[in-house]
């Protein structure tokens, strides 16, 4: 370690950074490489926060940290329990916003619905998040800090087991500072997360789609919902910028990535929008091409929409010719609608900073950088 460390003017928050990051934080105070995996475990596996706590670091790089250094989180200022199990946690981010974060627990798993923006610039027309505006990326920190924050609240009456990265916002417009995240999901000094029980989901942000296959391999979900280009520009507009044909491409090279890979297509079930069984026959052959699954989503409602959810017997219908036709399909269950946790209900707190009349405007490849 050098004799001589130069104090920081501000703080600098560890979880910010992935192995690779730390690794380069702790060559530049002229310590080994070691010293990253040493301070994942005590960050993520110990849940330390104490730097003094951290005895396998040696006193001078412990008094060091210990004044430079801190392990930030949002804070919990809402916490809700639904009926069914499900827990929300709206947080406390440092700018005064609020995000929301879910946990589903089920039979053999524990699945955590994490935000990666303060609200969503896409407007997607279903979708309560989409209907706050748009404040900022998450840091990281804030991004990593939901898991570590559910996970220490969770203790040892559940365990997280998947990590999908649904929560508010669109992960592939804040692309660094989740795909950092993610790597702490799968590192196996951090939490250890198989690259299969991490999903990011995207509405079809395709540039960022390409730069995804090279910097990380997780579980890819595609938020599709309509099977033209006139429909679809209706319900999610960056499909204006994005149209199916260029969504499709970049699938196709996703799941060639690796054997039997496939993708998660999203389909949100709007009565007499999307549900007609000839938009059914339409996604068995805009998919024929691709290695799918297919997840069914009944609407959820949320004040001021004018949507309604399909019928349970349109979507079982709906469900049976996509099944019928070679492609595995499920029905999204509806949790925690009780206390508006399920999915397109996350609404946070929103500051919202927004120009949103010039945002497809702005969706460009320097915009996912």
């Amino acid at each position: 370690m050098n004799s001589v460390l130069e104090p920081v003017k501000q703080k600098i928050n560890l979880l910010d950074f992935d192995r690779k990051g730390l690794t380069a934080f702790f060559a530049d105070l002229g310590e080994k490489s070691f010293r990253a995996t040493q301070l994942l475990k005590w960050i993520y596996q110990e849940d330390a926060d104490d730097f003094d706590l951290m005895t396998n670091l040696s006193k001078p790089l412990r008094a060091y940290l210990k004044e430079n250094c801190t392990i930030a989180t949002p804070e919990i200022a809402i916490e809700q329990l639904a009926s069914d199990g499900v827990r929300k946690w709206a947080l406390q981010t440092r700018c005064g916003n609020r995000i929301e974060t879910v946990f589903i627990p089920e039979e053999g798993r524990g699945t955590l619905c994490v935000s990666s923006q303060i609200g969503c610039v896409l407007a997607c027309t279903f979708c309560s998040t989409a209907q706050q505006g748009f404040n900022r990326n998450l840091s990281t920190a804030e991004i990593i800090g939901q898991v570590y924050v559910a996970q220490k609240r969770l203790g040892a009456d559940a365990r997280i087991t998947n990590v999908v990265m649904m929560g508010m916002g669109e992960p592939l417009l804040n692309f660094d500072n989740v795909v950092a995240a993610m790597n702490l999901m799968m590192d196996d000094f951090a939490y250890g997360l198989s690259k299969r029980r991490v999903t990011i989901s995207t509405s079809g942000v395709v540039p960022a789609m390409y730069r995804l296959t090279e910097a990380c391999d997780v579980s890819l979900a595609v938020s599709l919902h309509a099977v033209t280009d006139e429909l679809r520009d209706e319900l999610v507009p960056i499909n204006k910028k994005y149209p199916l044909k260029a969504l499709m491409e970049a699938c196709r090279v996703n799941a060639q990535l690796a054997p039997r890979r496939t993708v998660t297509f999203e389909y949100v079930m709007l009565d007499g929008v999307n549900d007609s069984l000839e938009d059914a026959q339409g996604l068995v052959r805009l998919l024929k091409t691709v290695p799918a699954k297919i997840n069914l989503i009944p609407f959820n409602p949320f004040p001021n929409s004018s949507y309604r959810c399909s019928s349970n017997n349109r979507i079982n219908q709906f469900k049976t010719l996509l099944n019928d036709a070679g492609i595995v399909t499920t029905v999204r269950k509806t949790r925690g609608e009780d206390i508006d946790a399920a999915c397109g209900q996350l609404v946070g707190q929103v500051d919202d900073k927004s120009r949103r009349h010039l945002k497809l405007k702005l969706m460009d490849t320097k915009h996912v950088a």
